[in-house]
Formats: C-alpha cells, structure tokens, sequence
C-alpha cells in the first residue's frame, strides 16, 4: 500500500480515576502516516495535548511488540482493534482510512475496573494466576531436550496455549466478560505436560474458583473470545479446561 497521510477524529475515553464517571472527549488529529502503529499515533497526539498544557491521555504499553499484552484498547467496538490476531502496538494505521472517526475505549468489565483513561486494573488475572498456575514441585535443573518423553501432539498444543499473553481481549470480547479463554489456556500448558501433573487435580479447581470469585462471567459459547485474542488461542482449551474440572471434582470426592 502507497504511503499516506491521514486526517482522523478520534473520540476517546476519558475518565480521571476509577470513581469518576467518566465520558468521551473528540479530538481531530493530522499528517498520521499510515506507517504508524496505532500507539505512535496515540503518542502523537498526547504530543499535541501536552504542547496544548492539556491532560495527555493515559494508557497501557510495554513492548511495543505484540508480547507483553499490556496494550488494552477497544477499537472501533473490537477488542485491539479490526485485525485479527494482532495486538494494539501491532495495528498499523494503514488499517484506516482518510476521514475515519476512530472510537478508543478500555476494556468494559466489572473484575477490570478503570483506572485511568485507558488504563485497566488487570490484577485479577495475577490472582487466578497464583491460585494454581503454576509447578510447586522441584523440577532440578534444565534437562536435555527430549530427556523427558512427550508426545508431539501435546507438546504443540502446550505450546500453543502458552502463547496466552493474558491481555484480557478474550474478557473485553465476551458479553458476558468470561476468563474461561484465559483460565482454560493456563490450565492447557500445564495439563498437557508431565511437570503439570502433581497440581492436576487442584488446579482447575483452584484457579476456576478464583475467577468466580474475582467476578468474570459465564462462557458464551460465542467464539468471541476466539476471535478477537491476538495469540489466537483456541476455545478448545475450554472444553479441556471443563474436562480438568469435572475430572477434578470426581477425584475430590473420592
């Protein structure tokens, strides 16, 4: 695609901290090239906004790569924005077109509260995280590949559900805000390998109660969650993580 220049109008969420109300502000920016990431363009204009000694808009970013997950926007209504399988720093302006109104929003839900702007409080995650993701037992030091027998099948489907950056797209997709992508794809990379297996029977358990109790929702069954991750995650990890938790329930009772 030939370079270009755009001329935008951006409504943007603007709320002060988590008790304000919060509401949208229109801002017209210009000359963003179509080279820019969607952040150099939000750096753009917290340029104009501090040369104009007004409140620069805050949000999320680390990397800049597509790893971290911390680049948490609503884009137009999509969770990163309208490409698929891509992050919010991975979003190139040439996504858009000369004239477009871009709408900007943090992510809505009630476990992710607002703390500034753009900025999410996605503590939650962490607490999920520690309630059972993760090998209490000593593994030593690092073998040598191959050491420990895995079949390829389940080594790449580990893999895969690693990729898992816990950004949270998956909760700012769903309509009725669920972990279950999130959760699912943690217990996934651990259920599928030897080192995972001392914890197996408490960890689903363990960390589904603690996305209840930090106040997600039920899973849709949409695809939503699916569609909109960046890494792709596959809603058959749900169906693994259901599995894990009624194979869990059984063996709790025993």
């Amino acid at each position: 695609m030939e370079h270009q220049n755009l001329n935008l109008t951006l409504k943007v969420w603007r709320q002060k901290n988590a008790q304000d109300a919060g509401h949208f502000e229109t801002y017209p920016v210009s000359g963003i090239s179509t080279e820019m990431s969607f952040l150099e363009m939000m750096d753009v204009l917290n340029e104009k906004l501090i040369a104009e000694k007004k409140e620069p808009i805050a949000f999320d970013h680390d990397c800049r790569e597509g790893i971290c997950g911390m680049c948490s926007m609503h884009i137009n209504g999509r969770a990163h924005g309208p490409w698929k399988g891509t992050t919010t720093c991975q979003l190139h302006m040439r996504a858009f077109n000369d004239g477009d109104t871009i709408t900007v929003e943090p992510w809505r839900a009630s476990a992710f509260p607002v703390l500034k702007d753009l900025v999410v409080n996605r503590s939650a995650f962490d607490r999920i995280q520690r309630a059972g993701g993760y090998v209490s037992i000593n593994t030593g030091n690092a073998k040598d590949a191959n050491n420990i027998p895995v079949a390829k099948e389940n080594a790449d489907l580990a893999f895969a559900a690693a990729a898992c950056i816990g950004c949270g797209a998956c909760v700012a997709a769903c309509k009725n805000a669920s972990a279950m992508l999130f959760v699912s794809a943690k217990v996934s990379q651990y259920a599928l390998l030897p080192q995972g297996q001392p914890e197996r029977t408490t960890r689903a358990l363990n960390m589904v109660a603690q996305m209840d109790k930090e106040g997600f929702g039920s899973c849709t069954n949409t695809g939503a969650c699916e569609a909109e991750c960046p890494k792709e995650i596959s809603v058959m990890n749900i169906a693994r993580l259901n599995r894990e938790f009624m194979n869990a329930g059984f063996s709790s009772n025993d």
